[in-house]
């Protein structure tokens, strides 16, 4: 089967989110056998309508099932935002590249998302709490306020493993504030975390601009560019490096990455990187 044919996937769950922002279930229609990584996305959508490049926020379900966590902004997405359970979409994918789990084993590892940039970097953090036993993993989350957190039972759980390692910022208070720890930009979070930046791999995934500063204080902490990584996902059209829509430099955001080290990107003027 051509990496451009779309398949069906049928939804199985939704669960709201905040406001504007919810995680589709979905299931794989057929018996052919599907399989990702972290950090890697689907072309969701509907034919006569477009698609719109998803990261996937699970790992591998039971049955070729997945999650897609999706903020409704567009045409494609309202209308997902209308499906229920029992309707079909249509699948594309998985395209791209991986976050660097092989990396991270016996490594302190400090994930830092914003927004809907805690999406892609969910399913790292599920592998981490099955896999590391020596809890050597810090998650720092910043949000426009606390009721644009994602996730927030299961942060509220992460918070009862590991204490004080997971930290959340927000730009804005509000009458919720029971899993904030800190007014302000997620970099303010970074001065809290006791690791050897020297020796850790970095994961960064949120708004270009957020990114920008909290890779320049991570290496100011000692962080190695090429620890550092990235995703960058905008543009994405084809999935497959065709359409030239993603290009940034010499790289195709979709086909290239969407997760890059750091060290690679930063030097083309087409990010804020």
């Amino acid at each position: 089967m051509s990496m451009l044919t779309p398949r069906t996937a049928a939804v199985i769950g939704v669960k709201k989110e905040t406001n504007d922002v919810s995680t589709y279930v979905f299931r794989l229609n057929g018996d052919t056998p599907f399989d990702f990584k972290a950090g890697q996305f689907n072309m969701l959508g509907f034919h006569g309508i477009g698609e719109a490049p998803i990261s996937f926020s699970s790992n591998l379900l039971d049955d070729n099932g997945f999650a897609h966590t999706i903020r409704f902004v567009g045409n494609v997405t309202e209308i997902i935002r209308s499906l229920k359970s029992g309707d079909n979409i249509q699948v594309r994918g998985p395209y791209g590249t991986g976050w660097p789990i092989e990396l991270l084993s016996r490594r302190d590892v400090v994930i830092v998302a914003g927004g809907i940039g805690m999406a892609p970097l969910r399913p790292v953090v599920l592998k981490l709490f099955d896999g590391k036993t020596d809890d050597r993993f810090h998650i720092l989350y910043g949000s426009r306020t606390p009721g644009d957190i994602l996730y927030k039972d299961e942060i509220k759980e992460w918070k009862s493993k590991m204490g004080s390692r997971v930290l959340v910022a927000v730009d804005e208070e509000s009458d919720d504030m029971g899993l904030v720890d800190v007014v302000g930009v997620v970099t303010t979070l970074i001065k809290k975390v006791d690791v050897d930046f020297k020796e850790s791999i970095c994961l960064l995934c949120g708004p270009e601009i957020m990114m920008r500063f909290v890779a320049r204080e991570l290496i100011i902490k000692g962080a190695a560019q090429s620890n550092i990584y990235v995703s960058l996902e905008r543009r994405m059209y084809c999935g497959v490096g065709q359409c030239g829509h993603c290009q940034i430099g010499a790289k195709f955001v979709c086909k290239d990455g969407p997760v890059f080290r750091y060290s690679d990107i930063k030097r083309f003027s087409d990010t804020m990187l």
